[in-house]
């Protein structure tokens, strides 16, 4: 498996992701705050408990704080936490689950975060996958995103 402690030294290749997700989602011209916070399977594994009533580590939560439509443009937003598992991802890269499409996010533990990251940020502005129409929508959205951004 790769290093996970090689996706916390690319803090550069995070920001521009998350730029360019802000951008072509229209928040490009607005003062927007977006934390990524990249944390062990324990950690992850309370969130999920705590905030999901979910079972043990998950990949990715996304925690919303403003919805950008409410907050006035001259206001910066507070758009919410997207918390990533790098040793989640690299078993899911590993062991060929996840059951998103990684196809566009690049190969290995790398792709597998960007996708993470993109799939936590449209969480943020509003996207979800509970139902099928839903989960393409967004599924095509993480993948037209990460295709622009030149994985």
């Amino acid at each position: 498996m790769e290093n996970v402690d090689d996706v916390s030294a690319d803090v550069s290749r995070w920001v521009a992701l998350a730029e360019h997700v802000l951008i072509n989602e229209g928040l490009g011209s607005r003062q927007v705050e977006l934390t990524v916070h990249l944390v062990d399977e324990d950690s992850i594994a309370e969130l999920n408990h705590e905030h999901m009533g979910g079972q043990g580590p998950t990949d990715v939560l996304a925690f919303p704080i403003d919805d950008p439509a409410e907050v006035p443009h001259d206001q910066a937003v507070l758009l919410g936490d997207v918390v990533i598992c790098p040793e989640v991802a690299a078993r899911q890269v590993h062991f060929g689950a996840g059951g998103r499409d990684t196809s566009s996010a690049g190969d290995g533990l790398q792709g597998e975060v960007s996708q993470l990251l993109v799939h936590g940020a449209l969480h943020l502005l509003g996207y979800d996958h509970a139902e099928r129409g839903e989960r393409e929508v967004m599924q095509r959205r993480e993948s037209e995103l990460l295709e622009g951004f030149g994985n």
